[in-house]
């Protein structure tokens, strides 16, 4: 891949991005806690799109990898994160592009859907449903865990955030991160195709069955698969690139 470059909004955001040279690259979303280059390098997707000839823009979201990290849940909201992603496509010249995306990274991506519809052609949205993980979760909970590693009442808090402060994150920028992002949604404008994959055993994506039914879109379910190692599925890679031809 190429070496980080940055793109940056009006407002002096600054958002990191690798690209994997190739025909049509693809927009790879990644998810919350993660970075372009973990979740979609490190599980061979950038490879596997490399090999059937397509290239790849992986952003960093922002909070995340690279780029800039306010610590303010407003700059979180889907639509600014959808915004961001709108300045790497400019950046690049690209007028339209496939996505994929993947856990928090599917609702941003839904959001530039929403956003910018002209810019998406066809969409795969894994691993999230209809219930926004964080907006299930105690506000004040997740801010006595970010102070001080008070340990909260729903597991599920630690089991995301604790790995990631673990690994040197930025606390604020995360908390910020889950404010802004609570509650967003899966919407995607009727015109644009999209197939919704997700793991057997993720309790996550709940509902994305009955979701993508009533859509009318495709939808894979991968027996056994959880949140993590859904990414490594190969049916996984071969479906979306089915999907996105």
């Amino acid at each position: 891949m190429s070496a980080p470059q940055f793109a940056r909004r009006l407002d002096g955001v600054r958002i990191a991005y690798e690209t994997e040279a190739g025909r049509r690259p693809v927009l790879l979303v990644h998810g919350f806690a993660s970075s372009g280059a973990a979740t979609w390098g490190a599980t061979g997707w950038v490879r596997f799109l490399s090999e059937a000839g397509r290239g790849a823009v992986l952003p960093d979201l922002r909070g995340h990898g690279r780029s800039d990290a306010p610590h303010v849940a407003s700059g979180y909201a889907p639509r600014q994160l959808a915004a961001d992603l709108v300045v790497v496509l400019d950046t690049l010249g690209l007028d339209q592009v496939d996505v994929i995306a993947y856990s928090m990274g599917s609702r941003v991506a839904a959001a530039l859907a929403r956003l910018a519809p002209e810019r998406v052609r066809r969409m795969v949205l894994g691993g999230a449903g209809p219930v926004e993980l964080f907006e299930t979760w105690d506000p004040d909970a997740v801010a006595r865990f970010v102070a001080d590693d008070t340990l909260p009442a729903d597991p599920t808090i630690a089991a995301v955030l604790g790995p990631a402060f673990s690994a040197g994150a930025d606390r604020e920028a995360l908390a910020a991160c889950v404010g802004g992002v609570a509650g967003a949604t899966l919407d995607v404008p009727a015109e644009i195709p999209v197939l919704y994959v997700a793991g057997g055993a993720d309790a996550i994506p709940v509902g994305v069955a009955e979701l993508a039914r009533a859509r009318g879109s495709e939808y894979l379910e991968l027996p056994g698969r959880e949140h993590l190692n859904t990414l490594t599925s190969r049916e996984f890679k071969r479906a979306a690139l089915e999907f996105l031809a």
